[in-house]
């Protein structure tokens, strides 16, 4: 499984995949041999039928031979990703979910009575605030009430043109109207509380007491695992952060760790880049974003004002994204002959990073891929399909891929 990912990380790596792809097979399913619906039987209960179940075990055992880590002794770099980076993590990974995390159930029960405490509050808030009772859980009343009776400005339309009132509408408007605000503390606090308040228990190990984490490494394009029962989860609002939710999981003794890492993807692309103006400010300490409207606004480094420092914030993330001038322009909410001026400026500011992206662009398209400094490489489906909006959002993950799949667990 490990050596197909590592190959090629954008198809599935079942045996029965494998087995089909590289050797033209098709392997025994459970459903062959236990049969489905009233028919089905339990696997134990197979002798004395006449079902064809020899082998089920053995075909799978026959289709996995070793000739394929031939591919990796070709690649050293792949080689070195296998060995040392897959197989390495696939034994931390087995330990942490063997050990699972301890969870404290009264701790739990105390956060999802406030929890619960808050939204009734913020229930009461909002239906104040827009003059009449409505479902807080409903997309639909919620939209009748901001931009039907309050007369909200609309952000933007869903597929169907009714006015959006998605998680980024809200953000924008909560900068000016306070029931929007309210809106967003309380879809998040909600969904706090039902999805690991509420459901979080019913994983608990009852006689452990430990939630068993389960890490699928072999799924995500950029090397990066992905977890069942994701019990490490915060909130973005209201008062229910990172430090309540380790209160949850630290027992006598037990210490959990939190490291986060400053600008790590504007780290990342000044080294893959070689840019020489954003090693030189990360060498000296500056703050990044203050740095980089210094450059796009042309004034001093002090007198960077705060709106100006907020812009260049958009554009430093929003750039390495493959952000467009229209995208930035969303954002800033400026129109986009002068968000295409500050991408002008900023490149001609940074060119290495110019250099990178159109030399990334060109990499992708000769080989259908991206690789990390690493040597994992990153497959694009899409990068040179004739449809032009899959092809641009192939091109942006051919820049973004290569920091994403650097970025700390």
């Amino acid at each position: 499984m490990l050596q197909s990912y590592v190959l090629e990380a954008h198809r599935n790596h079942d045996v029965d995949s494998l087995a089909q792809r590289h050797l033209g097979r098709k392997t025994l399913t459970l459903e062959d041999v236990c049969g489905k619906g009233v028919g089905r039987i339990e696997f134990t209960r197979w002798r004395g039928t006449s079902r064809p179940v020899c082998g089920r075990g053995g075909r799978g055992h026959a289709c996995t031979a070793p000739g394929a880590v031939a591919a990796h002794r070709r690649h050293e770099a792949l080689r070195f990703v296998y060995v040392d980076l897959e197989l390495a993590i696939s034994k931390v990974l087995f330990e942490m979910e063997r050990t699972g995390v301890l969870i404290d159930r009264d701790a739990l029960a105390r956060q999802s009575a406030e929890l619960g405490h808050r939204i009734v509050e913020l229930e009461a808030q909002a239906h104040s605030l827009a003059g009449q009772p409505f479902n807080l859980g409903s997309p639909k009343q919620i939209g009748e009430i901001l931009f039907g009776k309050l007369k909200l400005p609309v952000v933007k339309k869903t597929a169907s043109g009714a006015p959006s009132t998605d998680e980024e509408v809200l953000e924008k408007l909560a900068l000016d109207y306070p029931l929007p605000k309210a809106l967003l503390e309380h879809r998040g606090l909600a969904k706090l509380k039902s999805t690991y308040c509420d459901k979080l228990p019913a994983s608990i190990n009852p006689a452990t007491g430990r939630v068993h984490t389960s890490y699928g490494q072999a799924v995500a394009v950029t090397g990066a695992f992905r977890r069942a029962n994701r019990i490490c989860r915060t909130s973005r609002s209201g008062p229910w952060r990172a430090a309540h939710s380790r209160s949850l999981y630290c027992a006598a003794g037990s210490r959990i760790l939190s490291a986060d890492y400053s600008q790590v993807e504007l780290r990342i692309m000044a080294h893959i880049s070689g840019d020489e103006g954003l090693l030189a400010a990360f060498t000296a300490g500056e703050d990044i974003h203050r740095a980089t409207a210094s450059e796009v606004f042309g004034v001093p480094l002090g007198e960077v004002s705060a709106e100006q420092r907020r812009y260049a914030k958009v554009i430093n993330f929003g750039l390495i994204y493959g952000m467009s001038a229209f995208g930035l322009a969303s954002n800033l909410g400026i129109d986009r002959e002068t968000a295409k001026n500050f991408i002008d400026r900023y490149f001609t500011r940074y060119p290495g990073v110019a250099r990178y992206m159109e030399r990334t662009r060109i990499q992708a398209k000769q080989h259908g891929y991206v690789e990390t400094v690493f040597g994992r490489r990153l497959w694009l489906a899409e990068i040179n399909s004739p449809n032009g909006p899959r092809r641009q959002a192939a091109e942006r993950a051919a820049i973004n891929a290569p920091m994403q799949a650097l970025r700390p667990i």
